[in-house]
């Protein structure tokens, strides 16, 4: 899992960083380009500017540079130190422009004008454009760059200035007159000044790079909770596929959602028994694969039919199984949903060729996970599941397909037009019960499951 996400993250982080810095630089090729075209352009409207070829074609060279770099980038030729260099060079270049772009065609213009009439938010774009590329290292080594190449152009600036006052010639208290003589002079370089503004820059940088850090993290978190769901998705899955062939499915369907055990519960409930009549003397008569295959395809159709009515097949008896209503998954008017499973389950039978025999018995029924910690299973237990099994043998007797409880019967009302046997002697059970038999009839509802029970 650990070298899953590390792989996940290194090559979403790249596609989020090169898309970043991709931005970032067709954001910095429009600025190029938008500045050559005011720089040629500003003559025909103030016509004592003259553009000078030598910026005409550095403006053209910067564009090319990021148009450049825009399309080399995630190909083979892409390096991890270009971007670096990319904003070093503008770095440099703007820095530059301070130091060595005359201000006035005047001589006697000091260059130190420049720093006072524009500023270092000339550079502040350079440093949020480095954000865009989720690269905090990038972010501090621009604001490191902007430090380094303001405080050279304005040394170079300074040490060319055969005089200079600065804030430290300021008498204090300082009159108006003075603040004329020092700070409105054409000589004053404002040392402090810049001072302040590489203290802005500084926190600045700072900032921008704890806040990639921090988006960078919260992407990093984004990528660990995608991976940990898709593994919990494809584990479910798994589980879900596994579970199916061997679990009842509102049972494993439960045991994925919910994360503690399947914890023993009671609930009134009934058991239904179906075994299928005469089903050694056709084995011996057919094949293995044969037998398999039919078997298969009767019980995986009386599956289908037990969940339309809302039961649950629990486990599967040889030739047969038992299925219970109302518990673990519950039904309104179990009894009723049982018989009407049971009759269906006849007819079924039959399309296969097959005579079955069902038992039916409705009682409390404990439902829950049994076995040791490496293997489990679900199981159901109560008296009504044992009455279920032998009604289903005692049907056998009285040539019977389906046999019921009294329980059973009272439970379902007088709308299933059940035929009392009587007391009847059960096999394991001491005293006699009332037990009666379901006339087998086409069911009422459409399609294969019949009347579908409704869940509370």
């Amino acid at each position: 899992m650990e070298n899953t996400f590390q792989r996940e993250s290194a090559k979403r982080l790249i596609r989020a960083e090169q898309t970043g810095l991709r931005l970032a630089l067709i954001c910095r090729s429009v600025i190029t380009a938008a500045a050559f075209v005011w720089y040629v352009f500003a003559a025909f409207f103030f016509p004592e500017l003259s553009p000078r070829f030598a910026t005409i074609g550095v403006l053209l060279g910067f564009t090319a540079v990021g148009i450049a770099h825009v399309m080399i980038i995630g190909t083979a030729y892409d390096r991890p130190w270009i971007k670096y260099a990319i904003y070093s060079l503008d770095v440099c270049a703007i820095c530059a422009a301070f130091a060595l772009v005359p201000i006035s065609a005047a001589e006697d213009v000091p260059q130190i004008i420049a720093f006072r009439a524009y500023g270092i938010y000339f550079l502040f774009p350079l440093l949020a454009m480095a954000c865009l590329s989720l690269s905090w290292q990038l972010v501090l080594w621009t604001g490191a760059m902007i430090i380094a190449g303001w405080w050279a152009a304005f040394f170079r600036v300074q040490n060319s200035m055969d005089r200079s006052l600065s804030w430290a010639d300021m008498p204090a208290p300082a009159t108006t007159a003075d603040y004329e003589r020092v700070f409105l002079s054409i000589d004053f370089i404002g040392r402090g000044n810049r001072i302040e503004e590489t203290a802005m820059i500084l926190f600045a940088t700072l900032a921008l790079a704890a806040a990639v850090y921090r988006a960078r993290a919260v992407f990093f978190a984004q990528i660990a909770a995608d991976l940990e769901h898709q593994r919990e998705k494809s584990l479910r899955e798994r589980v879900s596929d596994l579970l199916g062939k061997h679990v009842p499915e509102a049972i494993a369907k439960r045991m994925i959602e919910d994360e503690t055990p399947l914890h023993p519960q009671r609930a009134r409930g009934t058991a239904l028994v179906m075994d299928v009549a005469g089903f050694t003397t056709f084995s011996a008569r057919h094949t293995p694969e044969h037998v398999v295959r039919t078997l298969d395809a009767l019980l995986s159709d009386a599956a289908r039919a037990v969940s339309g009515y809302g039961g649950v097949v629990l486990s599967y008896l040889g030739d047969g199984f038992l299925a219970t209503y109302n518990t673990p998954a519950p039904v309104a008017e179990h009894e009723a949903a049982a018989i009407d499973t049971a009759r269906q389950l006849v007819t079924l039978a039959k399309s296969h060729g097959f005579d079955v025999r069902i038992g039916i018995a409705t009682g409390d029924l404990v439902t829950g996970i049994i076995g040791s910690e490496t293997r489990q299973s679900f199981t159901v237990y109560g008296d009504a599941v044992n009455l279920a099994s032998r009604l289903e043998g005692l049907g056998k007797e009285h040539k019977a397909a389906i046999l019921l409880d009294e329980a059973t019967a009272c439970g379902a009302g007088t709308a299933q037009n059940l035929t009392a046997l009587g007391r009847l002697q059960i096999r394991g059970i001491e005293d006699a019960q009332e037990v009666y038999t379901a006339p087998v009839r086409r069911p009422s509802g459409t399609g294969v499951t019949g009347r579908k029970a409704q869940r509370t």
